[in-house]
């Protein structure tokens, strides 16, 4: 049996998978800040669409990751053991989750995005001097330790 959650752009599933049968489990409704009223990043028309769903104003955003996570601890709670979370880039890219992941002794395998990078604890990253012209260079991490 194997749990993934596969983030849409509005909901966190779990599913568990056999040999021989799928089934959605468990799912959340992901609401992005810009659903939230207090937030600084709020949208009129989606608080508008918010109101009309009739989302309630304790429901506030969570991250996609921790809304898998918990679904993941919940059907720990059920009694259902998962030999191997999978997941996409959408948790996986988030280092919280796969540490979580780790820390509850769970195997997985997550997507990450092309764009994230690893380096070694002991890597430090290194800002080469401003020239003047352009703009300012960022901090990178050498080639070689």
């Amino acid at each position: 049996m194997t749990a993934t959650s596969a983030p849409a752009s509005s909901t966190v599933a779990l599913h568990l998978a056999s040999d021989h049968a799928s089934a959605a489990v468990d799912w959340r409704l992901f609401l992005p800040e810009t659903w939230a009223p207090g937030s600084a990043k709020a949208d009129p028309d989606k608080i508008a669409r918010r109101t009309a769903c009739q989302i309630p104003d304790n429901i506030g955003p969570v991250e996609k990751w921790q809304l898998a996570l918990d679904m993941l601890d919940e059907t720990h709670s059920w009694g259902i053991e998962v030999p191997l979370a999978v997941a996409d880039a959408g948790c996986g890219d988030a280092a919280a989750f796969r540490l979580c992941l780790q820390a509850r002794g769970l195997n997985h395998v997550v997507g990450i995005s092309t764009t994230l990078s690893a380096q070694p604890g002991e890597a430090v990253p290194v800002t080469e001097p401003y020239s003047g012209n352009g703009r300012p260079p960022v901090a990178k991490y050498p080639d070689k330790l």
